[in-house]
């Protein structure tokens, strides 16, 4: 397992920290070594901070992004919604000019044939 690993994960971490106390037990005469292995477990634990801060900062992020993808949902809803009514409403006005186009159309040629009957108008 990878340091970095290692240092996430709390049953690792554990074991590392045994197997630095058994050695710096066993070690007896060796100063140096014990210092080494201090050293080592000193930078195991900034490791293990700094990748837990970056996995805070990860989540952090994660959480706006998701928040961001609410929002950006719920208004492409709203959006259809709304485009949806506008559809249904021209499609009403379309029908309602259609009619009055029918209408005016009629209108016209009842005028034409009124003119035509009392020879107003020449025959086309």
């Amino acid at each position: 397992m990878a340091p970095a690993m290692a240092a996430s994960d709390p049953l690792a971490r554990q074991a590392l920290a045994r197997a630095a106390s058994a050695a710096l037990s066993a070690g007896g005469g060796g100063g140096g070594e014990q210092e080494k292995l201090r050293r080592r477990n000193e930078e195991l634990e900034r490791e293990l901070r700094e990748s837990r801060a970056r996995e805070e900062a990860a989540r952090e992020e994660l959480r706006r992004t998701a928040e961001r993808l609410r929002v950006a949902e719920e208004g492409e809803e709203r959006l259809c919604f709304q485009l949806g009514e506008l559809e249904a409403e021209a499609v009403l006005q379309a029908r309602a000019y259609h009619a009055r186009i029918l209408s005016l159309a009629d209108q016209l040629a009842q005028a034409r044939k009124i003119l035509q009957v009392a020879s107003v108008l020449p025959q086309a």
